[in-house]
């Protein structure tokens, strides 16, 4: 989606990634397979690039950093990179910069985790500090009894790890926030999302807080992508309490997942924005341009062919916005596409948006 937003401005993308039949492959200039974290290899890749970006963050800042100091901009800096891929580090520099963050510690050991716990009580969550996203790195411990069981998910020591206090919050929001080289900067709508297993469902635009808190959360956005001297496009999740506190969860140093519904819900979509803002070109328009927007993700219920049962019967609807994401495969979990309805009332929306989804079934339950 990135790299069809890059086209459309009359740019031609080169990709790097660790498989022939990625879903960016189809629509690039060029893809080139290998390992993203071999130095030469990336070196040699950037040789047909004028500037490098990201879609992830997996791709380690020391690797970046060989690219920069071969004479390659990339952008995120690796820097940045450096302080957001490991959470910790990521959450430290949020709250150097005074920016509201749940309780957190680094553990090394299982008893660590135990003295966390009776010191903050239960439940809490362990996570990686690296490598983790969809629920892939995170585990709830709701006991001592369960420390076990979530240290063994969670790599048995094999990872650096740390422990977060349980944030017992009403709504989960997010913002994506747009820093572009020139010093501008712009953020799309708060939105609202809904989390199963880790893994994002539904995002709903606005979500539906009162005016004051949207700027609160907007503004916060705002300090925590500038906190780690952010360029491009930013997703920043965070916790509404029932005390009307927000807390920021965690930053995607890249385009993100809530905010796949600004390619029809916006003037200017995220990745629009995200390739004007690398190259320093004008902003575009964040505002939806309707009421309500809601975005369902498509996944796997089990293993299967990358194309859903009852996509004749979705696309029957001529307001429904599909995207099938061309992955090799289904498996149960994964990320196989997502669709946007927009409207004008948010609960007649949101239903048939949800009534059209559950006709996609991906993969053999």
């Amino acid at each position: 989606m990135q790299a069809q937003a890059a086209s459309r401005l009359g740019c031609q993308v080169r990709t790097l990634e660790k498989t022939a039949d990625c879903p960016a492959a189809s629509v690039v200039h060029d893809h080139k397979v290998g390992d993203w974290n071999d130095p030469d290899t990336l070196i040699e890749w950037a040789k047909g690039c004028d500037l490098i970006t990201l879609e992830n963050e997996f791709v380690e800042a020391e690797s970046l950093a060989k690219l920069e100091e071969s004479g390659f901009p990339v952008i995120p800096t690796s820097a940045t990179m450096a302080a957001v891929q490991d959470k910790w580090i990521q959450k430290q520099r949020l709250k150097e910069q005074g920016l509201p963050v749940p309780v957190f510690e680094s553990v090394s050991s299982q008893e660590c985790i135990k003295k966390f716990g009776e010191k903050l009580g239960w439940p809490l969550v362990l996570k990686k500090r690296k490598q983790g996203y969809d629920g892939k790195g995170n585990a709830t411990i709701r006991n001592p009894e369960s420390i076990q069981e979530a240290w063994s998910a969670m790599g048995s020591g094999k990872y650096p790890l740390y422990v977060e206090a349980f944030c017992p919050f009403v709504k989960e929001l997010a913002v994506m926030v747009v820093r572009s080289v020139s010093g501008d900067h712009t953020e799309y709508p708060v939105v609202e999302t809904v989390q199963k297993d880790h893994i994002c469902h539904v995002v709903t635009a606005p979500c539906s807080i009162d005016a004051a808190q949207q700027k609160k959360a907007s503004a916060l956005a705002r300090s925590a992508i500038e906190a780690v001297q952010a360029l491009g496009c930013f997703g920043v999740e965070m916790f509404l309490t029932r005390e009307g506190e927000i807390l920021i969860n965690e930053l995607a140093p890249r385009v993100h997942n809530s905010g796949h519904y600004t390619i029809e819900a916006c003037p200017c979509s995220q990745f629009e924005n995200h390739i004007r803002s690398i190259l320093g070109w004008p902003l575009g328009d964040t505002s939806l341009v309707k009421p309500a927007a809601v975005m369902i993700n498509l996944l796997g219920v089990g293993e299967g062919p990358p194309l859903p049962q009852g996509i004749n019967e979705a696309l029957q609807n001529a307001d429904v916005h599909l995207h099938i994401y061309g992955k090799s495969d289904s498996r149960k979990g994964r990320k196989m596409g997502h669709l946007t309805l927009i409207g004008d009332h948010m609960e007649e929306t949101t239903q048939q948006a949800i009534s059209l989804a559950s006709q996609l079934v991906f993969g053999n339950a």
